[in-house]
């Protein structure tokens, strides 16, 4: 098994309310050395988060201990810039499951989905909605049912669907990525094989 299994999750939430973030923010290019996916999130969003002595940015919404969760919350246009699947294993090691924004770039959407992580596409409106949830209450929690592909905000009960790949909803919720998948269906592909 690749990743987490997806069933369902309740959490509060991290809010990033910055637009057009991109892959090099995210996971900046010095820390693309390594192959494994595992540390990534070390320095996710590192420019961001502290200074150049190393030192955290109070400023900075991981860094301030009052938000927690495995849902972050950002701003339009995220994942924008170069290709690197490392953003995405940066986001999911540091312990992400969902990012929900009102548009993903197209292949940091699809980076998401086969490392485990769900990018979750809200109106612009009710982007809002969750930031001003947030702000009201750090601690309210926010449901992911990925079997329903229902996005709720449980202090008022606004929800949301949310559109998702059949193959990769699947993917998800048997905590699968692409070779696993094949694997899992070894004794289907033998018998075709087999047959033809």
């Amino acid at each position: 098994m690749a990743y987490d299994k997806f069933t369902k999750i309740t959490s509060p939430a991290v809010p990033l309310p910055i637009e057009n973030v991109d892959t090099d923010q995210i996971i900046p290019a010095r820390f693309l050395k390594a192959i494994e996916r595992k540390g990534f999130g070390d320095n996710l969003f590192r420019d961001w988060r502290y200074e150049k002595d190393g030192s955290p940015k109070s400023d900075f919404p991981l860094n301030n201990n009052i938000y927690s969760g495995k849902i972050l919350v950002a701003g339009k246009n995220f994942g924008s810039g170069s290709s690197r699947e490392h953003a995405a294993w940066a986001i999911y090691d540091y312990g992400f499951r969902v990012v929900v924004s009102s548009f993903f770039a197209d292949i940091f959407k699809g980076n998401a989905l086969n490392n485990g992580l769900l990018p979750v596409v809200v109106t612009p409106e009710f982007l809002q909605k969750i930031f001003t949830t947030i702000e009201k209450d750090v601690n309210t929690t926010f449901e992911v049912d990925l079997e329903k592909q229902i996005f709720t905000i449980s202090a008022t009960n606004d929800t949301i669907d949310f559109e998702i790949n059949s193959y990769k909803k699947h993917c998800l919720q048997n905590g699968l990525d692409d070779i696993d998948y094949l694997v899992d269906m070894k004794e289907e592909i033998a018998a075709f094989e087999k047959d033809n």
